[in-house]
């Protein structure tokens, strides 16, 4: 029986304790939660109580488990995650885990001008948000290279289900308006059971200290995609603005995912994880 411990178990972590219920029965999966999780309980999960932002209350994880898929996001503030540094901090008290799964962001890449690229590319983050996830990926592959853990990074853009907030829908109805054609952006996206199904191929199939980019097989601007999405909707397109117009409507974080541009490959994934995307287009998975 492998003893996983999934860290930060929200929406995509609760799909992936759900694929492993159905396709990996000598799983005993817990998660690491600050609260209690009564709906993970009665379906059969252990519980271990701690806070990321309280390091004392990790104690209990050093030596306990063979895999770790580490979910959480960075705290809000500053430039170094100090969540995922006290959780390393936590597992090298004792014997190390086997594996370890980090779900990072394709943010890393910065802004690409609309370049086609793939996990050969260097990270030039620009945002505080990015270079959380910088230094993340760097506390992780350094501690894995010590430990001797097979560490997997994916590395996932704009994640969307049907049922999921931030679904296209509530941007097309709140009426928020996207770039020009001319000013627009390249975007990526991954529906959220696929990127389970990534954590959970890379925790046997993935190479020791790699990289994966989890995106989908659609290659659109920004615009191209929410107005596909009206129409499969039958909503009204949003309307389109100039850059220095849209600046003054949006927030900074709102306007920061229009102000980086890529076109990311997903071939590595497919071949060494043998991932087989069911939803490869965004528009099968609204």
């Amino acid at each position: 029986m492998t003893r996983l411990l999934v860290v930060g178990c929200g929406d995509v972590g609760q799909r992936l304790l759900g694929q492993l219920r159905e396709q990996a029965p000598g799983v005993e999966p817990w998660v690491l939660s600050r609260r209690p999780r009564e709906d993970l309980q009665r379906s059969g999960v252990r519980v271990l109580r701690g806070d990321l932002d309280a390091a004392p209350s990790l104690c209990r994880l050093a030596g306990v488990f063979d895999s770790v898929v580490h979910l959480a996001p960075p705290q809000p503030e500053g430039t170094r995650d100090r969540r995922t540094r006290a959780l390393v901090r936590a597992l090298a008290q004792g014997r190390a885990p086997r594996r370890l799964v980090y779900v990072s962001t394709t943010g890393v890449y910065g802004d690409c001008q609309g370049r086609h690229i793939d996990e050969t590319a260097p990270t030039l983050a620009q945002t505080p948000r990015a270079l959380r996830r910088v230094d993340a990926e760097r506390v992780l592959s350094d501690y894995a290279r010590r430990a001797g853990v097979r560490l997997a990074i994916l590395r996932a853009p704009g994640i969307y289900a049907a049922d999921r907030e931030g679904h296209p829908r509530e941007r097309l109805q709140a009426g928020r308006p996207l770039l020009t054609p001319e000013d627009d952006v390249f975007t990526n996206h991954i529906h959220a059971d696929d990127l389970a199904r990534a954590c959970r191929l890379a925790l046997w199939r993935a190479a020791p200290l790699r990289v994966f980019n989890v995106v989908d097989d659609s290659d659109r601007r920004m615009g191209e995609h929410f107005d596909l999405a009206a129409d499969q909707l039958g909503l009204p397109r949003a309307p389109r603005l100039p850059r220095a117009e849209l600046a003054q409507r949006l927030s900074p974080m709102q306007l920061s995912f229009m102000s980086e541009s890529r076109r990311i490959g997903n071939a590595r994934v497919k071949r060494e994880l043998r991932l087989r995307l069911r939803y490869p287009l965004p528009e099968l998975g609204w």
